[in-house]
């Protein structure tokens, strides 16, 4: 019987949990030509809403060409040409006039095209001779797509990673070839809230105030919790209150984690799944992790490894400098502990949350947190 708690992408909208409000305020900014800013941490579900807005736009506007590319893995404006062009080679229907169209333009590159072995999917190799032919093709790219009289939304995940490219103008350079589209509306994702708010909020930056902000946050408890009993019961199980209760506690309501836990809790096959079933399935996760984990351990200095240890045992944290924290967990001076944060959070092993009035330190990996707390 398949799995009705979806770990990878989306399949359809009867397994996607709620985002309701969201999903509006992005059909809302497509439909209207309107780019967006989408932000959250990483693995709370933004890809997930980028697919479940792709799937209501081919049922209320078919004419709208979805295009979604994750530039995570790139490093530099070779990377994101290559993947921006096979993103659309991904999108555009077999057989399509489009794609017709996008080969012969990607022929014209004479790039090297090759097949993954395993997916199927196309891979592109361009050479370039000098940096100026590389905007001249990154500029052709974004005037293809625009000219091709059909309405595009273009999703870019984790765009914050143009910020490690070694061009200093990209952002420049992106700036002005889309600025000057007509017929795509962009959605730009990132989880690194900082350098996501400084490209879009800050002044003196290309894209300053050139999108709509939508901020995701964690699923409502209640509506959360009816989404998991509801998929159980479909499915001829049943899961008790508590149960539930625990499996939202024990993931913080983080979409990944409860998804994976979810997983778990049903391929082990209760039917009449208790608080004593969750909590073997959390272990587990934990043991199953704990070979990830330990390799940390080898990455780490002894100074970090027992920082994140504090932050674990804690749950979170706010005054990372508090003389009770640093006391408590013997870390030393105030110093050491804004060294240890930064180093962390760069590392993407420590997560930080800023609101209005705090910002608040977490494990980021919710399994590998509940893990050194029992260290």
């Amino acid at each position: 019987m398949d799995n009705p708690f979806i770990i990878k992408s989306y399949e359809s909208k009867e397994l996607f949990c709620d985002r309701e409000e969201e999903l509006q305020q992005l059909l809302h900014n497509t439909t209207g030509h309107t780019d967006t800013t989408l932000i959250s941490q990483r693995r709370i579900g933004k890809t997930g809403l980028i697919l479940r807005l792709f799937d209501e736009l081919s049922i209320t506007h078919p004419d709208i060409q979805t295009i979604y590319m994750d530039i995570f893995a790139s490093q530099n404006m070779d990377d994101f040409i290559k993947m921006m062009a096979e993103a659309a080679m991904r999108a555009f229907r077999p057989k399509s006039s489009l794609l017709d169209k996008l080969m012969l333009f990607i022929k014209a590159l004479r790039p090297q095209i090759s097949f993954d072995p395993i997916t199927g999917e196309p891979q592109l190799q361009i050479s370039y001779q000098t940096a100026h032919e590389k905007e001249y093709t990154l500029r052709g790219l974004f005037e293809f797509l625009d000219s091709q009289n059909t309405p595009i939304v273009l999703a870019i995940d984790e765009f914050q990673q143009i910020r490690e490219y070694p061009e200093q103008n990209m952002e420049a350079l992106l700036r002005t070839y889309i600025q000057q589209t007509k017929n795509i509306t962009f959605i730009f994702c990132g989880s690194k809230k900082h350098i996501m708010t400084d490209i879009f909020a800050n002044a003196r930056k290309p894209f300053y105030s050139s999108t709509a902000f939508i901020t995701l946050d964690k699923i409502p408890i209640e509506k959360y919790k009816t989404f998991i009993v509801k998929l159980f019961n479909q499915k001829n199980r049943t899961i008790q209150h508590e149960a539930a209760d625990f499996i939202l506690e024990w993931t913080r309501r983080h979409t990944f984690y409860t998804q994976q836990l979810c997983h778990t809790i049903y391929d082990n096959g209760a039917t009449d799944i208790g608080l004593d079933d969750v909590k073997h399935a959390c272990a587990q996760l934990m043991q199953q992790g704990e070979a990830v984990y330990l390799q940390y351990r080898q990455m780490l200095t002894e100074k970090q490894w027992n920082f994140m240890i504090a932050i674990a045992k804690e749950g979170s944290v706010t005054q990372i400098t508090s003389a009770e924290f640093l006391r408590k967990h013997k870390i030393g001076t105030p110093s050491t502990a804004r060294k240890q944060t930064d180093s962390l959070c760069e590392k993407g092993l420590l997560n930080a949350e800023t609101t209005l009035h705090r910002t608040e330190y977490s494990v980021n990996d919710v399994f590998f947190s509940h893990w050194l707390e029992r260290l």
